[in-house]
């Protein structure tokens, strides 16, 4: 959301450019923009990521840009995985806390202790104790680079492991060896007399993770473990993975009010999805909502009923119905149920209803690919050329015409108009047959209105689809960021305009608050303008328009800086890694030196043959994936994080998914040095040894798991089991009693109180089936799981709840 009072700058003027970061643990997946001269900036930028790793923790930092020198933090938020839910899906303003190298850790160590006894040449017993550093993962990159050692210290100097260069999960494997206790003589039984044990006790073995680094300011800290040797009395050797902690833990006592504070909103989701029979049920109950009479007594529409926001609901249902190619009978149903009961032809689909969430998702989903084609090339000239276009006489800067202005934005808003109004060939098919049936069910519920046909229609796709669009364009992956203030009025201004000129409403001017925005329409209200939508719209809702003619146009899918390695086209070339400008388009996959050169290098879509992530092992580099080409070319690329490598498979593998060529099975590691490193096979031309992981369904370019929808839907029945109680209760209620309602049984809509009665017993018998599964299987892996283990280290917050639940839910039981 948005900073507030930041430290101000010691400079005369005081103010900072200042930009946020979204971080896994260390690792940045998100940057906002810069607001420029502020101490309180507005961000107000959405971003969302499948989470592609584990994370610790998930952290924002505050930098403040510095144009000559490295940007400089000036404090962060770091929220625990395991606290996530306490501020799930609600504004909270946190404190920015201090920065400093010894708080910024992740990642984990596996070690080795033993405490033995040793008999001197002279008979006589000391305590030595062996410690073995075997591995770590997940260390940071500091400043692009990771070349780790440890060092091992026991009350004296310390003793350290070799460096390994460039990897974050180095292999040690090292063994040192230090005397504990002093020499006694061998006629003492116990393993430790008085004194020794006193002194056993107070000791603690130090293990320090640090980056070995070539600047002057020495090497950076990257996390320590301290572990007292006292519990070495109960066994005498101990092997286990830790986290590592910060220095001193971080408890430094710095003042924690004067860094200011920072705005967010969190929304994390977490799903534990079994396989596919175990949904069969659930999944049968909601795939047949559409065929349920009244469509109120169905599964899916009561998930709308029981949830606190309609998007809840909808944002599975869709992505669930779309997968089983059950959207458009679904929709048309609940559509055809919400027309029936509106009075007025005017508020048709203007409420927050499951209906139109479920539209605004499809469109989303299914439509993504028509605003790249239809908005993109006009909105990305916008946001470059940066033209003035402000309308309103209070708010024109120095130097600014009026009349000039209004010109500016009456041809932006004249060409993205007719690039909307000639785009009905281009729109789904799966977005034309919905856009039929609203047609139908709007046209019979008001015969007497004839403008009906098109007002139900243009209340989806100009009002919820390319007017939000064309506001917003990065929550519609149209731009990467949010557009700067000034291209964001005028993007605010063609929307308004765009609106209204979809809605088809009778006096158009009356529709603005705002007299200059009223007396720019008047560029408008030719009849040729109305006459235009009602075409668009006529070839968007009739049925049967199918127009397979494919897209000539290349469209631009996504871009940006990438490492790559060089080929080896030449035979001795030098095969180092070079930083590129790649660009994706439906036609071909590109890189250049820098954006808007020449191509050095283009793969037509029709020869990307396979799209894999590259073992780290390969070049010793994190986030590296390979595209395969003919004859077994292969191009290593290293993307900036976890989440922008995820996105660049997904999508190339998405536009490379129907070629007739593409591999089975691939080398998950790199040739080099005559061999491939994964199964040592000596030929270059050796097919993989691992089978390519899986394609995604051609006909709807959507990559959605059917049983991880179901799943979501179950977590929200089990949410609001109280409510799908309460419904029961209403349903009884009115079945036996006619006189006035309930005040809390009327929030919810029961057309047939029998029939929804039966669904609503069966999802809640459905629920509880699935509830005993999910409480099994965390019982079954409650017993299996070693705390320790690499999956669970010790000082793994989450698992200790998560022991703690289980204990206490175990207590209950017997």
């Amino acid at each position: 959301g948005e900073a507030k009072n930041l430290p101000t700058y010691p400079g005369p003027n005081k103010m900072r450019d200042c930009y946020c970061t979204v971080n896994l643990d260390q690792e940045e997946v998100f940057r906002t923009k810069i607001v420029e001269k502020s101490l309180c900036p507005f961000y107000g930028e959405d971003f969302y990521c499948e989470i592609p790793r584990t994370f610790r923790h998930l952290s924002f930092y505050i930098f403040d840009r510095d144009v000559f020198r490295r940007d400089s933090i000036i404090g962060k938020v770091a929220i625990q995985k395991e606290d996530l839910q306490k501020y799930h899906n609600r504004d909270t303003w946190f404190q920015l806390q201090h920065v400093d190298a010894d708080s910024e850790v992740q990642g984990k160590v596996h070690l080795e202790l033993r405490l033995s006894e040793v008999i001197t040449d002279t008979g006589v017993i000391c305590h030595k104790l062996a410690t073995r550093v075997l591995e770590c993962q997940g260390l940071p990159i500091v400043n692009g680079q990771c070349d780790p050692y440890a060092t091992v210290t026991l009350a004296g100097p310390s003793r350290q492991t070799k460096v390994k260069k460039k990897t974050n999960n180095p292999h040690f494997d090292e063994v040192f060896y230090f005397e504990v206790t002093r020499p006694s003589s061998y006629n003492k039984k116990s393993h430790f007399d008085i004194e020794d044990v006193d002194e056993v006790d107070k000791m603690e073995i130090r293990v320090d993770l640090w980056n070995a680094s070539n600047l002057k300011f020495g090497d950076e800290f990257l996390g320590e473990l301290r572990l007292p040797l006292k519990f070495l009395r109960q066994s005498s050797s101990y092997e286990a993975w830790y986290f590592l902690q910060p220095r001193d833990n971080g408890n430094k006592s710095l003042k924690p009010d004067d860094l200011g504070s920072l705005r967010l909103n969190v929304v994390y989701t977490e799903d534990h999805v079994f396989s596919s029979d175990y949904y069969s049920p659930l999944r049968d109950l909601l795939l047949k909502s559409a065929d349920v009479e009244p469509v109120s007594a169905s599964a899916a529409h009561i998930l709308g009923e029981v949830c606190r926001e309609k998007q809840e609901a909808a944002i599975p249902l869709v992505r669930l119905f779309l997968h089983y190619g059950r959207i458009v009978p679904f929709i048309s149903a609940i559509a055809n149920a919400e027309v029936k009961r509106t009075q007025d032809p005017n508020t048709i689909f203007r409420g927050n209803s499951l209906t139109s969430k479920c539209i605004d998702e499809t469109m989303k989903l299914a439509g993504m690919h028509y605003l790249q084609v239809t908005l993109k090339p006009i909105i990305d000239e916008i946001c470059q050329v940066h033209k003035p276009c402000e309308i309103d006489p209070v708010k024109l800067r120095d130097g600014e015409n009026l009349e000039n202005n209004r010109e500016n934005l009456r041809q932006y808003v004249d060409r993205i108009f007719t690039v909307i109004t000639k785009s009905g060939v281009s729109c789904p098919t799966v977005m034309c047959d919905i856009f039929f049936s609203l047609r139908e069910s709007a046209a019979k519920r008001f015969q007497g209105d004839l403008d009906v046909r098109y007002t139900a229609v243009s209340s989806f796709i100009f009002l919820r689809f390319f007017a939000p669009a064309i506001l917003s364009p990065n929550l519609f992956q149209l731009t990467p960021h949010h557009p700067d203030p000034q291209t964001s009025r005028t993007l605010t201004l063609i929307s308004k305009t765009i609106q209204t000129l979809g809605s088809l409403s009778k006096s158009k001017s009356a529709n603005f608050k705002e007299s200059y925005m009223a007396t720019f329409y008047d560029y408008f209200n030719e009849q040729k303008y109305a006459d235009a939508v009602k075409n668009f719209l006529d070839l968007i809702s009739s049925s049967g328009r199918r127009d397979h003619k494919s897209i000539e146009q290349p469209i631009l899918l996504k871009e940006g800086f990438m490492i790559k390695r060089a080929q080896g086209r030449k035979r001795f070339g030098m095969k180092n890694f070079k930083k590129r400008w790649f660009r994706l388009t439906n036609h071909e996959f590109t890189y250049q030196k820098s954006k808007g050169d020449h191509p050095l290098c283009s793969i037509p879509i029709e020869n990307i043959l396979a799209v894999e992530r590259l073992e780290e092992e390969s070049f010793k580099m994190k986030n590296m994936f390979q595209v395969i080409q003919p004859e077994r070319r292969v191009l290593y690329i290293q993307a900036n994080n976890c989440v922008e490598a995820k996105d660049w498979i997904d999508i190339l593998t998405k536009v490379s998914q129907c070629n007739k060529k593409r591999l089975t099975v691939y080398h998950p590691s790199a040739y080099l040095n005559g061999h491939w490193l994964c199964c040592k096979a000596t030929a270059d031309n050796t097919p993989g040894c691992t089978p390519c992981t899986g394609g995604l369904p051609a006909n709807i370019q959507l990559d959605i798991d059917g049983d991880r929808e179901t799943e979501r839907i179950y977590s929200l029945f089990n949410l609001y089991m109280p409510k799908l109680e309460k419904m029961q209760e209403a349903c009884g209620s009115k079945s036996v009693y006619d006189g006035p309602e309930e005040e809390e049984y009327s929030t919810f809509i029961i057309d047939d109180p029998k029939e929804t009665y039966k669904t609503l017993k069966l999802i809640i018998e459905g629920v509880g089936t699935l509830e005993q599964e999910h409480a099994q299987y965390k019982r079954d892996k409650f017993k299996k799981t070693k705390y320790g283990s690499q999956e669970h280290p010790i000082g793994d917050k989450s698992f200790q709840t998560y022991i703690r639940q289980q204990s206490e839910i175990s207590a209950h039981s017997i």
